[in-house]
Formats: C-alpha cells, structure tokens, sequence
C-alpha cells in the first residue's frame, strides 16, 4: 500500500472536506463506534474547534440495533467519546420484532429511519455518514455482481435523500467518501482515539464481508479500491449525461408537465426510433411518473421494451408494471395508472 494512504488526515485536510458544512446551524453524525464513524466524529470535532463563531452544532447519534450484546457497551462508548469532545449524544434503539431473514436491509432501513426522525427533531437537514473509498468500491463490486445497469455501477453520491420511503427532505451526505479507509485509522492511531470491532463486518453469511475477503486478491490483478471508485466515478459521468438526454426526449416527445400519477403520452414512432438506453430510460421515466409502486426494475423494464418493439407493428399492445398499464395504439404510446388489484379472489361458481 502506499506511505500516502497509511497517512493520517491532517487538519488542512480536513478542512477541505469539511468547510462546505461551516453555515450549518446543525450536524447529525451517524456514528456506531467502528472505526470510520468514530474517525468522522473526531474530525468534525476537531474542525468544529477551528471555527472561530464556533461553527455548527454537532449531535453525535448511534444507533442500537439489539442484534448483539455488546450493542449497548459499544454505544456508551460512543457517548463518552463525544462527551470527551464536547459534542452532543444520543443512542436510539431499534425495537420491534427482527425479521429472520434480510437481518442487514431491514436494519440499515430501520436505522436511516432513527436517523431522519432525530435530523428533523434537531432541525438538521442532513446525516453525515462515514462512508470511504472502499466502501465505494465495495458498493460497486456488489453491484456489478448483481448485474447493475450503468446508475448501479455509479455508486454512492457524496449527498443524496435517505433512501426510506418518505425522507422528509433529509439529505445524507458523505464527505469522507473519497478517503481510503486506512487513512481513518492512522488518524485514530495517531489521536489514540479506540473504537470497536463489529464481527459481523467478517461474517461470511453475508455478502459485502465475502466480498471485502475478495479485494485484497482482486487488487493484485489491477481491480483495486482506487480502480473500483473510478469506474463509478465515470459511471456517474455518464448518467448524468443519459439523464439530461432523456429529459430532452421527454421534453421533445411528450412536452407538457410530468405529474406524478397523471398519464404520459409519447408518439410512438419517434419512441421506437430512440437509441435503445435512451428509449429505455424515457419508458422507466413514465412508469416512475405514472405508476405508484416505486422505480422500475430494470430488468422487468428491458423485458418490456423488448416485448414493446416486438410488437410496435401490432394494432395494439398492453401490459402492467410496477403500477402502471403501458398501451400502445393509434400511433401514441400511453403510460397511466394502472387499475387496482382486487384484493379478493373470485368465488368458484
């Protein structure tokens, strides 16, 4: 590894990272006491000293999934750090029956959800989380392993809304995203600052720890954690740029106001004529707008297109997905809201 990457941050350093939040009037910290939360809460702490006005308040939380016993101790460990660094605390617990499979999804939503109710109980209007280069890399790798489309492959965003159903306007934001995480613990050997040990971050049941045993092999064949996060990097270019040509599709093919539930009609020949990834993302756009069961997956949505341009030549077409009813006829391709499912199955005669 590199001597620069076994560096500790160095105040300067963290300026950088951490003076676009100087006008803040508040900062919530997720932190769990590993290893890069409790780097995040010491910087943020330290740069906050600098700041001549004081700098924004800091609230320090963590949040107690109950999985493990040393949940609890791990949290109070937390709470004396930001005691020690004056920063405020709390501890929320996730109470509630546990699900018996799906354990991490169910608790990483359940902890987005703590985090939003205590941002907007505090007046803050955004998380800060501990996320590094190489969980950037892992998130690609995870990704890429699932077959993800080009949005995938982009990654984490430095900021984007808390990915519950209703985040309330609550941003997380990432600013430690592009720093390796041996970094943050030469900063924390270098403060002597401790933190705790999950073993659930080795345990080989799930799969981001199976993968993390893969990348030290993975970075001898050139697929290194810098490598990884470039190619979200430049995955994200690219989206962005498919995103700004798809909202001039729409603008061209379907002009008017896209309103959420309201029906969107596009021509159909104009439609058919797209580049295929063009033509994709403007029929996923018109489902998430017409429908009301969340974004499109993307592969029931190439399925679509496919059966779509099959039958473009047909007097009519029509399917369902993801709450929304795709007819073609007359030369228009509508996409509405689809009827509502019975709830009840019909009595045998």
């Amino acid at each position: 590894m590199p001597a620069a990457e076994n560096r500790s941050l160095s105040a300067s350093e963290a300026r950088l990272l951490l003076d676009y939040f100087s006008d803040f009037p508040v900062l919530l910290i997720a932190s769990s006491g590993g290893s890069d939360s409790t780097a995040l809460l010491w910087l943020m702490a330290r740069w906050r000293n600098t700041k001549k006005k004081g700098g924004p308040k800091l609230i320090a939380v963590t949040i107690d999934h109950a999985l493990r016993p040393e949940s609890k101790r791990e949290a109070q460990a937390v709470a004396r750090l930001a005691r020690k660094l004056g920063v405020e605390h709390r501890t929320l617990r996730w109470t509630g029956k546990k699900p018996k499979t799906g354990i991490q999804e169910a608790a990483r939503l359940a902890r987005y959800r703590l985090l939003s109710e205590a941002a907007r109980k505090t007046g803050a209007n955004c998380v800060l989380t501990a996320h590094t280069l190489d969980d950037q890399a892992e998130t690609v790798l995870f990704r890429l392993a699932r077959g993800s489309g080009i949005g995938g492959l982009a990654g984490m965003a430095h900021a984007s809304p808390v990915p519950i159903e209703d985040p309330g306007g609550i941003l997380l934001v990432r600013p430690l995203l592009g720093i390796p995480k041996s970094r943050l613990l030469a900063t924390l050997k270098a403060a002597k600052v401790p933190y705790a040990d999950d073993p659930t971050n080795r345990d080989p049941r799930f799969a981001r720890p199976r993968l993390r045993e893969l990348m030290p092999l993975l970075a001898r064949e050139g697929l290194s954690v810098d490598r990884l996060a470039l190619l979200a990097w430049r995955a994200r270019r690219a989206e962005f740029t498919l995103h700004q040509v798809v909202s001039h599709a729409a603008t061209v093919l379907s002009p008017g106001p896209w309103t959420a539930g309201e029906p969107v009609k596009i021509e159909a020949r104009a439609f058919f004529e797209l580049p295929d990834e063009i033509g994709l993302r403007l029929l996923g756009r018109a489902i998430d707008t017409a429908g009301d069961e969340g974004p499109v997956e993307l592969g029931k949505l190439e399925a679509l297109c496919e059966a779509l341009f099959k039958a473009r030549h047909s007097a009519r077409f029509r399917r369902t997905l993801a709450g929304a009813a795709i007819t073609l006829a007359r030369g228009m391709l509508a996409v509405e809201r689809a009827p509502a499912r019975s709830s009840r199955a019909p009595k045998r005669p």
